[in-house]
């Protein structure tokens, strides 16, 4: 009875461990079996791209990268379909993607290539410098955090040349409500503007015409003092520039113009010498 009982516990282990590798057999061949329709739905996102259905095959990414995320992968789909989102000009699905890339892949080495695509898919949406201010904020941010965090790569070398384009962008938008308000007489509002044209992006072509009509407007209002210091740093900065001159002859009411000057000085003696003809 004995022997009959160690027995039926042998034979029960036996069955154990035959369950345990069926199990294991089992686990293998759906790891495997998902890696396949992982790569499968990879392949087929790319021949989608390559014809340019970029919809479908944003779907097939996505569905390559939730079938085996542990893969390498699933960040290149991400990446991938946020490309085609971008190429195409679907920038609200290109920047989904990519700020998800950012949260869930932290360290991968694409990082660098995320951050300049998102920064390209907020500046590619700036059409009109009077209304798009969110989108040309989140591209100067993008493009500083490429340059600060990655600056020896070739994505800070274009973001520099973007960063100043934006610059310029944002001054001439101050520059449109500076003169917005000097149209409805709003003097102080409009000082403000072109102050700020004058200490934040004193690098753009806008600094002159802001410096001249700082000193146009506290002229107007009776500052002569401030006036006169503006025109002072025009005059240091920009002499030869036409926005010194129309403030020089603001100020100076006698000035004359040195080429109509000379102008008349020549029509003078061409009269003295007509006397002896």
């Amino acid at each position: 009875m004995r022997i009959s009982i160690n027995y039926f516990i042998i034979l029960i282990f036996i069955m154990l461990a035959e369950c345990s590798k069926k199990n294991n057999d089992i686990s293998i061949i759906t790891e495997k079996s998902l890696e396949t329709q992982m790569i499968e739905a990879y392949n087929n996102a790319m021949l989608e791209f390559e014809k340019g259905d970029v919809i479908y095959a944003g779907k097939k990414f996505s569905e390559a990268e939730l079938l085996y995320p542990q893969s390498i992968w699933a960040p290149r789909a991400v990446l991938m379909s946020a490309y085609g989102y971008f190429t195409q000009g679907y920038y609200k699905d290109a920047i989904r993607d990519l700020e998800r890339f950012l949260v869930k892949y932290k360290n991968h080495p694409q990082t660098d290539y995320a951050y300049y695509l998102l920064a390209l898919s907020h500046y590619d949406q700036i059409v009109d410098e009077k209304k798009d201010l969110n989108e040309i904020m989140e591209a100067k941010r993008y493009f500083e955090l490429i340059i600060n965090k990655y600056p020896e790569t070739d994505y800070a070398s274009d973001s520099r040349f973007k960063l100043e384009l934006i610059i310029e962008i944002i001054a001439s938008k101050e520059m449109y409500l500076a003169r917005y308000y000097v149209q409805r007489e709003k003097w102080i509002p409009a000082i403000n503007r072109f102050k700020t044209v004058v200490n934040k992006y004193d690098t753009t072509i806008y600094i002159e015409e802001a410096l001249h009509r700082l000193v146009e407007l506290h002229y107007k209002i009776g500052l002569t003092n401030e006036a006169e210091k503006y025109a002072y740093v025009l005059g240091y900065n920009y002499k030869s520039s036409e926005w010194y001159e129309a403030s020089y002859k603001l100020i100076n009411k006698s000035y004359v113009r040195s080429d109509l000057a000379q102008d008349q000085k020549e029509t003078i003696l061409k009269k003295f010498r007509d006397l002896f003809k």
